[in-house]
């Protein structure tokens, strides 16, 4: 399936909670919190963990260098467009969920913390999607 702003969004709507699932505002236990570049999402494990390989999916059309195993890591600031240098976004808000549901399921990492972001191009962070996911599951990338 290719890489687009609405699939992306619509699997981060099915994978957060729904207003039925939130009682009295407050976080599930079970979420699975991803702090992004501008929010913070709580996730719902179960869903997760069901669109996981659309997930994986997504990520493996990105750019090789954001892979781990070709460029090892990229800029933020690089993820409009897919590793075939076809844009396929034009927000800044659908990339940062992008790599949300990826740090999410344990397929992306970020190599500086927050604080470090500012001495790097633009202020944005530097993501790598990972060879296999931090549960130690080995992936097709």
């Amino acid at each position: 399936m290719e890489l687009t702003s609405d699939l992306v969004q619509e699997t981060m709507k099915y994978c957060l909670y729904n207003d039925d699932e939130v009682i009295d505002g407050k976080t599930p236990d079970e979420a699975v919190l991803v702090d992004g570049i501008t929010t913070k999402f709580g996730f719902h494990p179960g869903r997760l963990e069901e669109k996981a390989s659309v997930i994986i999916d997504m990520l493996g059309q990105l750019p090789e260098s954001f892979q781990e195993a070709g460029g090892g890591g990229m800029s933020f600031i690089n993820a409009c467009q897919d590793k075939n240098g076809r844009q396929w976004t034009d927000f800044h808000r659908i990339m940062e969920e992008l790599f949300c549901l990826g740090e999410a399921i344990g397929k992306v990492s970020q190599p500086m913390p927050k604080e470090m972001w500012k001495v790097l191009p633009g202020g944005m962070p530097y993501y790598i999607v990972l060879t296999e996911r931090a549960t130690g599951e080995a992936v097709p990338v």
